[in-house]
């Protein structure tokens, strides 16, 4: 895929939701939407904000294997990311993607013990568009 850095980039930078998928404890994927990304490093790291009590962090540490699928709507198009998904929980991470207002989620704040980040690391995808579907390797 010609320059998939900028092409799947737009496509992550203009989505509304995320679709992450993790695996449950009897080998079955389990998906949900969620806010876009707060962060992402080319496409090869994502960042994402989530509950330390929720089920996916309880999975991901359990199995770190996931997916993530974004969507362009109006244009039919969409890349699904391949990888892994780590829970971090250092002060430095959740001090790079907090924003004002996050208290409404987390209500002490940066340092909410039920505020953590979801680092997705991507290892290969699949991109879809004009009614074709190709595979890519993320560097």
């Amino acid at each position: 895929m010609r320059d998939s850095n900028k092409t799947i980039g737009d496509i992550i930078d203009k989505a509304t939701v995320s679709l992450i998928s993790s695996v449950d404890e009897a080998g079955f994927p389990n998906t949900k939407a969620m806010l876009p990304p707060r962060k992402r490093e080319g496409i090869k790291h994502i960042f994402l904000t989530t509950n330390t009590s929720s089920m996916r962090v309880k999975q991901y540490s359990e199995n770190p294997k996931a997916c993530i699928y974004f969507f362009d709507k109006r244009f039919f198009k969409g890349v699904m990311l391949k990888g892994t998904m780590e829970v971090l929980q250092d002060n430095q991470s959740k001090k790079m993607i907090w924003k004002d207002g996050d208290e409404m989620y987390y209500p002490k704040g940066v340092t909410d013990p039920d505020y953590c980040v979801l680092k997705f690391t991507s290892q290969n995808g699949r991109y879809y568009s004009n009614f074709k579907s190709e595979n890519f390797e993320v560097e």
